[in-house]
């Protein structure tokens, strides 16, 4: 029997998804969620409560098109997840269905949805939790960090990372090549990776000061180039900033 959560920005297009999947005999419950940043919310409580808790996820109908994080966004997040749970499209839109698959998607269904072609879709989901072996678990290598890429999970080296941005509860890890959204917060990597080097210098921002290029002053504001990036420092941070990269200059 399959626990299911729905995400869909579209209240009548949720109630209605969630009302054909609670008639289905293989789900045993089937919860709705708004957006994805609710969605991945509940699906961390699901995980901490384990396979068997009250709150567990087996398969997340996933709409594409939503504010703020998209159906795309959420499924590569949900790639760096220990025990990720399955995944299934239910869009308005053919064209993203390459992509989809790309980060392994169970199955891909169109709107309006038909009753049958869901059914598909849940009896797909059923199997494949069935035939799903048990996920080993491994010590996280400190010197890399797990990112998803076209389908595939990468380990990007730490001292690759230039500076990191905020987004929400969610991270954006520069390097000098591209970027990769994370499902963790700021100021966790803040705390995590202080000492390897990295500075907060703003709300939104930590950098790796081995790749601060420039320290910028002007008209009483102050900025770190980093490659070809700029980045404003708040006043709060400037002093420690400064202090930290002369230390560096000087040790």
């Amino acid at each position: 029997m399959l626990r299911v959560l729905a995400v869909d920005d579209e209240n009548p297009s949720l109630e209605e998804l969630l009302y054909l999947l609670r008639a289905d005999p293989r789900v045993s419950s089937a919860e709705g969620a708004s957006d994805a940043t609710e969605a991945l919310r509940r699906i961390n409580r699901a995980l901490e409560s384990g396979p068997d808790g009250p709150d567990a996820i087996d398969v997340v109908f996933l709409d594409i098109h939503m504010p703020g994080l998209d159906g795309l966004d959420m499924a590569r997040l949900l790639t760096g997840f220990a025990r990720p749970p399955l995944v299934v499209f239910v869009t308005a839109h053919e064209g993203f269905a390459v992509q989809a698959f790309d980060l392994k998607a169970v199955d891909y269904v169109l709107k309006p949805v038909r009753r049958e072609r869901l059914a598909e879709a849940v009896r797909r989901a059923a199997e494949l939790l069935d035939a799903t072996p048990p996920i080993p678990v491994h010590e996280p290598d400190p010197d890399h960090i797990p990112v998803e890429l076209g389908g595939v999970t990468r380990f990007v080296a730490v001292d690759d990372i230039t500076h990191v941005e905020a987004q929400g509860d969610y991270a954006r890890l520069h390097t000098a090549q591209a970027s990769h959204l994370v499902r963790i917060p700021l100021s966790t990597l803040e705390e995590r990776w202080r000492a390897r080097g990295f500075v907060r210098i703003h709300r939104r921002h930590l950098v790796a000061l081995r790749h601060v290029d420039e320290l910028r002053l002007d008209a009483g504001t102050v900025s770190v180039l980093v490659g070809e990036v700029e980045l404003q420092v708040s006043r709060r941070h400037a002093r420690e900033l400064r202090d930290l990269l002369m230390r560096r200059t000087t040790g």
